[in-house]
């Protein structure tokens, strides 16, 4: 952490900005000043030459009044007394008539997930040039078939400080990094493509390590080599065996956004007033945990200063949780559960995942293999689009396989799973025990915002999928 707060380094007292905050929300139920301070760094290796590099230092506040379901915020990249007051008297008209006792702070932690690093610096941009050359240069001479590659470094520090009405103080200081490779294979008039990332909150130096990048390099030509020799996916219904890891992102669109406070609060999603009833097959665990040390979607603090845990969602099939941030859990007249969480100070924060997982069955993942008939095994996801009202989702696989008589098959190209998430819990018939988290390279969207988030599941078998294909 920083010797010296962001107010400092404003030139801010922090008792003269309590004293603001304080006067700024009087009466209402919550509220918070949220500073930031923030660097990234990107570079981007294509066509076998720098094609993009960006470094963006970024600063400012936001300022919140939470007055019953309503809530007022401003926000200005100036770091000052005069803004600060500015933005107060932009946020009164929401207290309007209201007269809140104010809430409770957060309790405080000491745990510290991730370390104090920033990554931008280290190592420095050259390095970062030669490395992306090296990487290049290896995945073209991996395979004959390697037609283009492309590569890419980003990195971000961002530090917050949460000053409250009631003198309360947080701050954090949040490393990320991620390293992509991609690559296009042909031969003839046929191309494909794989790819691979990885990432997590701590510096670039286990990611850069040799063995670390030419796995990122290996992993993407393979992928890339399967899908150069795939069939048209069969369109129908199917069951269907997920692999462990990322394939969590299906459960994250398809579930997890239905779980969190706000969307339930307001009765918008598959899953609002089924608190306590079955919601899935018996054996199904889901937790959000926000306290994995270095994973990309964990937070020390949310983005309101109440510390992450680990929230149980489901509990053998049974609902019990949501992910709440401090106002959805007070009009539920539930707790936070560390879930606020919000892009950057221009934005208020809303309930959001960190690190959606579910847990580990007894199953052994080639006996769930063994036990398909006739399927489809998918490996890896690229994107999708879920209603979070219906619950239904389509999700492209972008690594898939035909099960045929409880073997592996020929690889399979253009095949979509298709659903509803609440109805594909109650499918799931096999949890295997090798449950695995992804690699780091998630980043959530929802009403504009994007913020990192991660996955992880065990190998699952879910019975009668509706898989959408090209074959004729």
């Amino acid at each position: 952490m920083p010797d010296q707060s962001i107010l400092d380094r404003a030139g801010l007292d922090p008792e003269k900005a309590r004293q603001m905050v304080a006067e700024a929300l009087d009466g209402a139920d919550d509220g918070e000043l949220f500073l930031e301070f923030s660097q990234s760094e990107s570079l981007l290796f294509d066509n076998n030459r720098l094609k993009a590099a960006t470094f963006d230092t970024n600063q400012g506040f936001g300022l919140r009044a939470v007055a019953g379901e309503a809530a007022g915020y401003a926000h200005s990249g100036e770091i000052s007394e005069p803004a600060i007051r500015r933005a107060a008297d932009a946020i009164q008209a929401v207290k309007a008539g209201h007269r809140g006792t104010y809430a409770d702070p957060p309790r405080g932690t000491n745990a510290a997930l991730y370390p104090d690093v920033n990554p931008i610096g280290e190592p420095a941009f050259a390095d970062k040039v030669k490395l992306l050359e090296a990487i290049n240069a290896a995945a073209r001479a991996k395979d004959p078939r390697v037609r283009q590659v492309t590569a890419s470094l980003a990195g971000s520090f961002q530090e917050i400080e949460i000053v409250r009405a009631d003198g309360t103080r947080v701050r954090d200081a949040r490393p990320l990094v991620r390293l992509n490779v991609s690559v296009v294979v042909g031969e003839g008039d046929r191309q494909e493509t794989g790819s691979y990332g990885t990432g997590g909150r701590e510096g670039f130096a286990r990611f850069i390590a040799t063995d670390q990048w030419q796995f990122a390099i290996d992993e993407a030509v393979r992928q890339a080599l399967v899908n150069l020799s795939a069939v048209p996916a069969p369109a129908g219904t199917f069951d269907v065996v997920l692999g462990p890891g990322w394939p969590g992102i299906l459960l994250h669109e398809a579930v997890g956004h239905g779980l969190e406070g706000d969307f339930n609060r307001k009765k918008e999603s598959a899953f609002s007033g089924l608190m306590g009833k079955r919601v899935a097959s018996p054996g199904v665990t889901v937790i959000d945990d926000g306290t994995i040390a270095n994973r990309r979607g964990s937070i020390t603090v949310d983005d309101e200063g109440t510390p992450s845990q680990t929230t149980t969602l489901i509990e053998d099939g049974i609902l019990v949780g949501y992910m709440q941030d401090r106002q959805n859990a007070r009009l539920m007249g539930m707790k936070p559960t560390g879930n606020g969480r919000r892009q950057s100070y221009a934005h208020i924060p809303m309930p959001r995942m960190t690190n959606t997982i579910m847990l580990a069955g007894n199953g052994d993942p080639k006996d769930i293999l063994k036990s398909v008939k006739n399927g489809i095994y998918a490996v890896s996801f690229g994107g999708g689009q879920v209603d979070i009202t219906s619950g239904k989702f389509v999700f492209g696989c972008t690594e898939a396989y035909r099960i045929e008589n409880g073997e592996i098959g020929p690889a399979i190209k253009g095949a979509m799973l298709i659903g509803n998430g609440p109805d594909a819990l109650t499918r799931v018939r096999m949890i295997g025990n090798d449950m695995a988290l992804d690699p780091g390279i998630g980043t959530c969207g929802k009403n504009g915002q994007g913020v990192a988030v991660g996955v992880g599941q065990p190998t699952l078998r879910i019975d009668q999928i509706t898989v959408g294909g090209t074959a004729t």
